[in-house]
């Protein structure tokens, strides 16, 4: 419950904090567009969750069998750089909603 919670709260942080990314000013005024905010911070989120869980696997796995560290480093690499290019296309996506 408590990791829920800390989730939710860290969510709604970063919600916040990209909202004013998206701030567009017509007529001197100041719209806050709060749906690719939202899209960008889960984007981001699920892309740093997705890395830390690559990062700690893959330091497990190098503790447990040490001979095979390279392997795994270059595997995690790649699976990183995999996981980052999604994450860019992503925010893209929620760049060009903006437009619409």
């Amino acid at each position: 419950m408590n990791k829920a919670i800390r989730i939710i709260a860290l969510f709604f942080v970063v919600a916040l904090i990209a909202a004013p990314a998206f701030a567009e000013g017509e007529g001197g005024g100041m719209q806050v567009l709060t749906g690719p905010a939202i899209g960008a911070g889960l984007v981001i989120l699920g892309a740093g969750f997705g890395i830390s869980r690559i990062g700690s696997s893959a330091v497990e796995s190098q503790a447990r069998q040490p001979e095979v560290a390279g392997a795994i480093q270059t595997a995690m690499i790649i699976a990183a750089a995999l996981i980052e290019g999604v994450t860019l296309f992503a925010l893209i996506v929620c760049m060009m909603s903006i437009g619409s």
